[in-house]
């Protein structure tokens, strides 16, 4: 079945008919190297850990897992926007169960496009970054956001059966990232600002989702970002240290806008006008959930401290994350969180693989039984 049969919305802005593809008009510079034996020591040891820590989606991942599609995420009533309105009071137990499938749809499909927009990004970082070893880093990161966007999709038609197009600000800032000719750009826009709010959302649903397939799958795709992330920062802090004090103002500027169009615009108002909620009011709810203002806030878990560790960090773009409220997130330990990223992926493997070697034990016990007997 194509996808664009299982859209809840037709793709394109605002709805609007649209082509099956998106073409953005890029510009800058395809960057060779004729320097094949210097590099970054560290950014060598991560390109070397990408290498070895390259899976396959389709054998790591234990589909056979059933998958409820009105219940994916199996998150709790309190955490729909609509909960205790009288929007949710009006709603039998089957819209309610359509509301779950479309919240869960809406989420991940934002995290597919995203992915694609990651590869997208990644290949990019190929073509212009002008060292060697950022070129060999983000060839393993392509790989992976392609493992990424496949993974996404599978879960979303084979489990899910229903998508949505890309929320029209992430597209913006997406383009923003691919149409700018600094070669740093798509690392800013891409590894600080939408794989840090990727993270934040990846984690927030692996730490509350009690169903066993989405959960390995946000594990596993967390721990490869946590390598992204690390990816970005040694990058671009070395670069940062070059620039001048009018350079880093205009990439503050870049992160500062960014982070307003995130905060502000990915709630999923378009789940709610899809069942029939005016656009305003589907953004006074959105504005108003006490769910929805905690998952804003922890978006930027990874992003604050990652844009205070690698150099920006001018007096305007502090204002602005005391404006936000996340201005304390600075301080965050960023290596502990992705620490523990890796972690609970690597936890979830020993204990799928021990439960598979104990029902194996079982198999060959079994046939011994009923041989003897």
């Amino acid at each position: 079945m194509s996808t664009h049969e299982l859209y809840a919305q037709r793709p394109g802005r605002s709805g609007a008919d649209a082509p099956t593809d998106w073409s953005v008009q890029s510009t800058g510079q395809a960057r060779f190297t004729w320097e094949y034996d210097d590099g970054r020591e560290r950014l060598l040891a991560l390109y070397q850990k990408g290498k070895d820590k390259q899976w396959d989606g389709a054998k790591r991942i234990d589909w056979d897992l059933e998958v409820d599609p009105y219940d994916p995420l199996g998150v709790p009533d309190q955490n729909m926007t609509l909960y205790g309105t009288p929007y949710w009071d009006k709603m039998n137990e089957r819209d309610r169960r359509e509301l779950r499938r479309h919240y869960a749809s809406w989420q991940f499909s934002q995290f597919l496009h995203g992915e694609q927009g990651a590869m997208v990004c990644a290949a990019r970082i190929v073509e212009s970054a002008p060292d060697l070893d950022a070129k060999f880093y983000s060839a393993t990161q392509t790989m992976d956001e392609a493992r990424h966007a496949e993974i996404y999709a599978r879960f979303l038609h084979e489990k899910v059966g229903l998508l949505y197009p890309i929320n029209d600000n992430l597209q913006s800032l997406l383009g923003d990232t691919l149409r700018d000719s600094r070669w740093d750009m798509p690392y800013l826009g891409m590894q600080v600002l939408i794989e840090g709010l990727a993270l934040a959302a990846f984690g927030m649903l692996r730490d509350t989702t009690d169903k066993p397939l989405p959960k390995q799958i946000l594990a596993y795709v967390m721990q490869d970002e946590a390598r992204h992330v690390a990816f970005g920062r040694m990058a671009l802090r070395d670069y940062y240290k070059q620039l001048t004090d009018a350079e880093l103002r205009e990439r503050e500027e870049f992160v500062i806008e960014g982070c307003y169009l995130m905060r502000d615009r990915l709630r999923g108002a378009e789940v709610l006008e899809n069942f029939g909620i005016p656009a305003k009011d589907a953004d006074e709810l959105s504005e108003q959930s006490e769910y929805l203002a905690l998952f804003r806030k922890l978006l930027f878990s990874r992003i604050v401290p990652c844009v205070k560790d690698i150099g920006l960090w001018g007096e305007r773009l502090q204002r602005a994350y005391v404006d936000m409220g996340v201005f304390d997130l600075g301080d965050s330990n960023l290596d502990l969180l992705m620490a523990q990223d890796e972690e609970i992926a690597e936890k979830l493997d020993a204990e799928r693989f021990a439960a598979e070697e104990a029902a194996r034990t079982e198999e060959v016990a079994q046939a011994i039984r009923e041989g003897a007997s």
